[in-house]
């Protein structure tokens, strides 16, 4: 119901018969009848919601301040506490404020106060503080009749010249005080603090700025009144937060400064470290988040490690105190450092967004409105020229007063005589005050200060100081008129102030920022692209190596140790570049896709990585194969078994692998999968069994199935027999299939030496059969132009390995003997594992040659 009817409402009858109250009661039933409720709402509540806007909810953009915050500091310039004065009790200085400007309960007052002398709110304190004052835990600070304070030496500026009538004062509550509406400060201290307010239907949440930049700017803009935004950013790159962080997206940050309305992606700083002892991984934070509570922080690390949401935290430290921060995350063993921090930034709030809505009062401490950063900094210099027009005005009225009194002084001392006659002819102080107005035409002020003058002015010296003076206030006044008549005067003034106080107070900026989108993260920006030796152990360890970690060695010299861990042995080592994408197939036909970049990297003795740290391997499960998935030119995958069964899949069925795993093919839990290669339809396909067996026929024999179907068979083989290798080879390359013994004996044939049959075909001898030949332990079809530009890294299982030249190793016929290449510390030691890896000097040769195209 909009409207109330004064008819439908039952009133009291009424025993008086006063006509005047009849009329009284006519006046207020029409006024109600006529009025419309939800107007009269909807004004008081605008009302109101102006009201808390302007008095404690939105800072000024000329100075920053909030009517309590700019109290205090008024109330702090009464009592004189400055920078250079000793401590006060804060009771004394928020009791000031209560009984004279703020009529609020002291906690508010008190709160606000500790607000400003907390360095990890503020980008610059205004308040130095003594005692228990704040904690970063946001622990209350102690009651303020223990708790000292005073202003810190930047504080001065933002009340400079407020003696000198620059800005207006108003009345406070009870009409016996005046108050400062605003501050004439010196610096843009709501770019450089930041604020973060809710108000009614708005809120406001502005970062810390470096003082350092926004100086530049100023400068610049007073320069350049037309100079664009982005050319501002290049100055005021991005936020700087009093706790450090590091930002992500510049294109995001300036998208933000142009609109003022965005968030930021803000991370700690924390640093992984290997202890050399246990060679665990720690997790250690130094620096505080803005506006977070470090201790709620750590509550929540404990609620995500007590719920085994993050299983590898073993323990959680703080180390803080009041000048520093350190949080020691101590990581269980085999732990993966990096994989941790990264559920740490995704599950708290280590990572988190800062939403920047720039809202400040505008239009004389008015109207709120949302500015971008070119309108703010325009605002704050409008604002300085008002301040120092003003105080050139006040300055003008002092010198002017002054050489008024000047100028009769010198006539008096011109006629001294006849006035000194005229005070000894006058009785009193009065009479004569009013014989020298008559007589000399003086005006009161100068009769005054005539009057005031002592005998020692007559003296020559005296009479000089005053010409002196006289003449120096002219020059000022001629100068401050200037001023006023000449806006490039005044810009010229705030220039060089703005100068005075970046030498002054501005520092180094604390908050760094990351160039990319956090979301479209590619940590391939940040690791080289180095080659890499990637190697497995029969225990499931990882790491990776450069492959300069082992010098070239001939085919005698002495072996080198690879771990100190007997317990354990290779089974698996291969070459890759940083860059790369691995694909992980298991023996139970899964895949995983790793990138070589997140494998650990470590030095030749240090300890390894568990691997299902990085993959959800199941029990017992093994990984069969490491396909490097970035080479190109592929276009099927060959996969093959311990026995006769091979499948042939199209690549596009594992180009996006889940975060967890693909299945690769349908088979019975028996059949398990071994060798995993790739082939562009052109190829042929070697088999090499662990007895000596060899086939070669073309892939085409082999059907292409769909990832989830069954498979084939190639050949059938004995009990006992086993296939060593499976690899694909060009049918028009000059290949080589090289062979390497249990025992270290090796030898390489030409692949024509093996025949060409179809699939289910008999099978062909690699040599002929000794008492000193043991069984097949690794087989690899080499391509002849690369046989001189890699290395063999051969590994046994007792970890002795030994590198050498591949162009060491002669080419012989397929039945004839073999040639050592490795021998054994130990009687019953065997190769576990073989792997070719690039000649350093033929790459740096290679490298050379580019140079030298590129130059030309």
């Amino acid at each position: 119901m909009s409207e109330i009817n004064i008819q439908n409402i039952d009133l009291p009858e009424d025993t008086s018969k006063n006509p005047e109250s009849e009329n009284s009661s006519n006046l207020f039933a029409e006024s109600i009848t006529n009025h419309d409720i939800n107007k009269e709402m909807e004004e008081s509540y605008l009302a109101y919601a102006m009201s808390v806007i302007k008095s404690r909810a939105l800072p000024d953009v000329r100075d920053w301040l909030k009517p309590v915050h700019r109290r205090i500091l008024f109330a702090m310039h009464k009592m004189w506490i400055t920078p250079w004065s000793k401590f006060v009790k804060s009771a004394r200085v928020v009791w000031e404020v209560i009984w004279k400007y703020h009529p609020h309960w002291d906690s508010s007052v008190y709160e606000a106060m500790v607000r400003l002398a907390q360095d990890f709110s503020m980008r610059y304190p205004l308040v130095k503080w003594q005692w228990n004052f704040w904690s970063i835990d946001w622990d209350s600070a102690a009651a303020m009749r223990y708790t000292e304070s005073k202003m810190e030496k930047i504080t001065p500026e933002l009340l400079a010249d407020l003696d000198k009538e620059t800005v207006r004062f108003q009345d406070n509550y009870d009409w016996s005080f005046q108050e400062p509406s605003v501050m004439p400060t010196k610096i843009p201290w709501l770019l450089m603090n930041g604020s973060m307010w809710i108000a009614v239907w708005m809120a406001t949440n502005i970062p810390p700025h470096n003082l350092w930049e926004l100086c530049d700017a100023i400068v610049e803009i007073v320069a350049n009144p037309e100079i664009s935004i982005d050319e501002i950013l290049e100055i005021v790159k991005w936020p700087d937060f009093p706790t450090a962080w590091v930002i992500y997206d510049i294109e995001k940050i300036k998208e933000t400064y142009r609109t003022w309305r965005w968030s930021i992606v803000i991370r700690w700083k924390a640093d992984i470290e290997e202890n050399e002892k246990n060679w665990r991984q720690n997790i250690i934070i130094t620096e505080l988040p803005y506006q977070v509570n470090k201790a709620n922080l750590i509550l929540r690390m404990a609620e995500l490690v007590r719920d085994k949401t993050i299983t590898w935290i073993a323990e959680i430290r703080d180390e803080s105190n009041k000048d520093w921060i350190r949080i020691f995350i101590w990581l269980k063993k085999d732990a993966f450092g990096s994989k941790i921090l990264n559920q740490l930034f995704q599950l708290t709030n280590l990572q988190t967004s800062f939403w920047m809505n720039m809202i400040a009062l505008v239009e004389k401490w008015m109207q709120p409105k949302l500015l971008n950063l070119k309108l703010v900094l325009e605002e704050f210099i409008a604002h300085r020229v008002e301040v120092i027009t003003n105080r050139t005005i006040y300055d003008l009225k002092l010198a002017e007063a002054r050489k008024h009194i000047l100028d009769w002084l010198k006539k008096a001392l011109d006629s001294i005589d006849a006035i000194i006659k005229t005070i000894r002819a006058s009785k009193t102080k009065e009479e004569a005050k009013e014989k020298l107005i008559a007589e000399f035409t003086f005006s009161e002020i100068q009769a005054d200060a005539i009057l005031a003058m002592r005998l020692q002015t007559l003296a020559w010296l005296e009479r000089q100081k005053i010409e002196d003076e006289l003449k120096l206030k002219i020059e000022i006044i001629t100068d401050l008129k200037h001023i006023l008549a000449t806006p490039a005067r005044i810009d010229e003034i705030i220039v060089d102030e703005t100068g005075e106080i970046k030498n002054k107070f501005a520092n180094s900026r604390r908050t760094e920022i990351v160039s990319y989108w956090l979301g479209n993260f590619d940590a391939k920006q940040l690791v080289p692209n180095l080659d890499m030796i990637v190697t497995i152990s029969k225990k499931w360890y990882i790491k990776r190596m450069p492959v300069d970690t082992y010098s070239s060695q001939n085919k005698w010299w002495k072996w080198v140790k690879w771990n100190s861990n007997d317990e354990d042995m290779i089974i698996n080592v291969f070459h890759a570049k940083n860059h790369d994408e691995l694909l992980f197939f298991t023996d139970n036909w899964r895949c995983f896709k790793l990138n070589v970049y997140e494998i650990p990297q470590a030095s030749r003795i240090a300890r390894w990585q568990a691997l299902v740290n990085f993959l959800n391997l199941a029990d017992k499960e093994q990984i069969s194969t490491v396909l490097n998935f970035s080479q190109s030119n592929w276009k099927y995958i060959v996969m093959a078994t311990l026995n006769w069964t091979i499948k042939k899949t199209d690549i596009n069925e594992f180009a996006s692998v889940r975060r967890s795993w693909l299945i690769a093919a349908k088979v019975k839990p028996w059949n398990l999968l071994k060798w995993v290669k790739v082939t562009d339809w052109e190829q042929e396909i070697s088999l090499v069994t662990k007895e000596w067996k060899s086939i070669r026929f073309s892939e085409k024999d082999v059907r292409s199935m769909w990832r989830t179907a069954s498979w084939v068979r190639w050949i059938k083989l004995k009990e006992w027999d086993e296939v060593i290798e499976m690899d694909c080879i060009s049918p028009e390359s000059n290949s080589k299939l090289m062979n390497v013994m249990e025992n270290g004996l090796s030898k390489m044939t030409d692949i024509k030496e093996y025949r060409l049959q179809s699939r289910w075909w008999t099978w062909v001898k690699v040599a002929n059969l000794t008492a000193k030949t043991w069984k097949v332990a690794w087989a690899k079809i080499i391509q002849e132009w690369t046989s001189d530009d890699q290395d063999l890294l051969l590994m046994s299982q007792k970890w002795i390995t030994i590198r050498m030249p591949l162009s060491q190793i002669k080419t012989s016929w397929r039945s004839t003997q073999w040639v050592i290449i490795m021998r054994m510390k130990e009687k019953w030691d065997k190769v576990a594992s073989v792997s070719l890896i690039p000649n350093e000097e033929k790459v740096e040769e290679w490298l050379k040659e580019e140079n030298k195209i590129d130059d030309k």
